[in-house]
């Protein structure tokens, strides 16, 4: 074998295994780099104390709604209509706590309004009957119901104690639920992101 050829094999072995180190080392850096990558989303742990949760709102229609949850929690998201929105006024004399006064579940500055959140469309509110912690029911149609008034112009009923809610989250009077229902921190990210969990820093 001449000289030439021998270190023409040389090279190409040479190649041969630097071409195969690199494309073994890059796959061992991927796999190192997923979990290391992942490690930057909340942990189910971390979802259970408290982390934030970021919703979608451009998948919720009018009249809608969508839950999520939070510290263990069913946080509800409901689009309101214009229709559910113009009731809120009518019953207000009919309400426990039509200005969310009442401090058990203090309500945040920015949800003490008659439709009890930053964004008039979007109801953000923990789905959990502050009675004994039952979890409400949808009852968004309005009309004449079982175990609902004539005029019911829809909202929430918790069937274990008879406990009503209108669109706002707020109790109706002569309920078993003394406060309405609580309002988390939350802030808009966009106008169509929703953070649950955190406010807005100044």
């Amino acid at each position: 074998m001449s000289e030439a050829t021998a270190n023409g094999a040389v090279d190409n072995s040479r190649r041969t295994w630097l071409i195969t180190s690199c494309a073994m080392g890059g796959v061992g850096a991927a796999a190192v780099a997923v979990p290391f990558v992942s490690t930057f989303q909340p942990s189910e742990r971390a979802k259970a104390a408290g982390a934030a949760v970021e919703v979608d709102l451009s998948t919720i229609a009018p009249g809608e709604k969508k839950v999520v949850e939070w510290r263990g929690k069913p946080v509800w998201i409901l689009r309101r209509t214009p229709e559910q929105l113009a009731s809120l006024e009518k019953i207000e004399g009919q309400l426990a706590d039509p200005n969310s006064d009442r401090n058990a579940y203090p309500t945040p500055e920015y949800a003490k309004n008659r439709h009890r959140s930053i964004k008039p469309e979007f109801l953000v509110t923990v789905g959990i009957c502050t009675h004994l912690g039952c979890s409400p029911g949808d009852k968004l149609t309005p009309g004449p119901q079982p175990s609902l008034p004539d005029d019911w112009q829809g909202g929430f009923l918790c069937a274990c104690h008879g406990s009503t809610f209108d669109v706002a989250g707020r109790v109706f009077k002569n309920k078993p639920a003394p406060d309405n229902l609580e309002v988390p921190p939350h802030y808009y990210v966009s106008d169509t992101v929703l953070l649950v969990g955190e406010e807005k820093k100044a």
